[in-house]
């Protein structure tokens, strides 16, 4: 894990650590009002990322960007394609099919 993570895992344990149950809630919001905003910007300087790679010449295979990125190689096609990364938003099969 890089240093960076760490300090943000760090704090986040410090929020879940505020004794007093109202100031933690605060806290709390405080936090998850940032990161819906946070998280949208992050997937897209990943995937920005991801398609600098894939523009190389030659293009960075998709097996490299995973291990360089430590994700999953899925994952790595997931986000070039332009979902979230999760899978959530991935088209499903017709099971009729």
């Amino acid at each position: 894990m890089t240093e960076e993570a760490q300090r943000v895992i760090d704090a986040m344990e410090a929020v879940e650590a505020i004794a007093d149950p109202e100031e933690r809630a605060r806290a709390i919001g405080e936090v998850l009002a940032d990161q819906a905003e946070r998280a949208r910007r992050w997937r897209e300087d990943r995937r920005k990322t991801v398609l600098d790679l894939r523009a190389q010449q030659p293009p960075v295979s998709y097996r490299k960007i995973a291990a360089r990125l430590g994700v999953s190689l899925r994952t790595v096609q997931d986000i070039e394609a332009g979902y979230s990364g999760s899978g959530k938003n991935r088209p499903r099969k017709d099971p009729d099919t």
